[in-house]
């Protein structure tokens, strides 16, 4: 889905080591391997991507086009078009996506909920109650 059109570049980078308290507004790309204490969130115009790394620790709210992360994130995730969770992610909180691909090893404490535009989510019937 996402990837058939070109990724947007990253052009933004939180490197190892470094420690920001703060909300972060990016357009584009960004890619964080430090330590952020705040919301990361792409704004609306144009596609957008944001890779955690393995060594990157979120305490905040991370929001844009196509999530990767392989660090680990405390609170809401919300990808609008794809979230990727490699073998070392680890999540603490809420998840919404419109398409996931989730390794083996990754780790989520939350609830999953998927974005369907226009649809409501579909009630569930278990094969006892149809006799």
């Amino acid at each position: 889905m996402f990837n058939k059109k070109k990724q947007p570049p990253i052009k933004s980078l939180i490197a190892e080591g470094s420690q920001i308290a703060g909300n972060i507004s990016f357009t584009e790309g960004l890619r964080v391997d430090g330590d952020v204490t705040g919301n990361i969130r792409s704004k609306d115009k144009g596609s957008s991507i944001v890779v955690i790394s393995e060594s990157a620790h979120i305490v905040g709210e991370v929001s844009a086009d196509h999530i990767i992360i392989n660090g680990n994130v405390k609170g809401p995730v919300y990808a609008r078009l794809m979230l990727e969770l490699q073998p070392k992610a680890r999540i603490e909180g809420d998840i919404q996506y419109a398409a996931l691909e989730m390794h083996q090893g990754a780790l989520i404490t939350g609830q999953l909920r998927p974005i369907l535009p226009g649809e409501e989510k579909p009630t569930l019937k278990l094969a006892a109650n149809n006799q």
